[in-house]
């Protein structure tokens, strides 16, 4: 058993949204995933941290999703900027039944939990997000909300941390409503995705203020899932 974690599937396998567009590095990602992911068994759980499909609605990400469930192992997915299909949690845990996609489990202000650790995130914010009309202001305090949310149900486990925006970027961003709640609940690792291309050069990886970052999304990692745990 063991604990993997990637972001930013991007798939379009009902929709057109070719991601070659964006690069050499995209293309035919669809099947390196699938063989990446054969590596894998069904003991194990990996955390999906946002940007799954590129459909508009449940229905249209429902080949992505099938996808994504047909994958080796326990699938725990959150929310990204462009999971435009995503509603409530009801809705698509009725769906998954409906479909029956077994394996894949909602991060969503809730913990997941892998043998004693508590997997908790949420979405999170971004500075390119910003529009200073007070919308987005709402929009972050919400997503402090999940997030703390998800890190109250964690109890006093260990618990790691799962976004899709980077709560730190480059040398000055710093989004501190979501690295104030890490270093309250005594967060030590913490993995994220987005970032693609020119934009990667940002990231910040390694330890800052006692919390160890990470950037997963699937074109850095190569599209092959990170493993984190035994």
């Amino acid at each position: 058993m063991a604990l993997y974690v990637l972001g930013d599937l991007h798939l379009s396998l009902s929709s057109d949204k070719p991601m070659d567009v964006f690069g050499a590095k995209w293309a035919e990602h669809d099947r390196r995933l699938r063989e990446s992911f054969r590596a894998l068994t069904d003991e194990d759980t990996t955390v999906l941290c946002g940007d799954l499909s590129w459909g508009m609605s449940l229905a249209e990400a429902a080949e992505d999703l099938r996808f994504i469930d047909g994958l080796p192992g326990r699938k725990i997915v959150l929310k990204g900027n462009h999971d435009y299909w995503w509603t409530t949690a009801a809705k698509m845990q009725a769906f998954f039944r409906e479909q029956g996609f077994g394996s894949i489990e909602i991060l969503h202000n809730n913990c997941c939990l892998y043998g004693d650790a508590a997997l908790c995130g949420t979405r999170g914010w971004f500075f390119e997000e910003e529009k200073g009309d007070g919308h987005d202001r709402k929009i972050m305090n919400r997503e402090v909300m999940r997030l703390e949310a998800s890190l109250k149900a964690a109890g006093e486990r260990e618990k790691l941390c799962f976004l899709h925006y980077p709560p730190r970027y480059g040398a000055s961003y710093v989004c501190r409503e979501i690295t104030d709640l890490l270093s309250a609940y005594g967060v030590r690792e913490c993995y994220y995705g987005h970032l693609h291309g020119p934009g990667q050069k940002g990231a910040v990886q390694g330890w800052v203020e006692n919390v160890h970052y990470q950037l997963v999304s699937a074109d850095y990692l190569g599209f092959a899932p990170r493993k984190i745990r035994d």
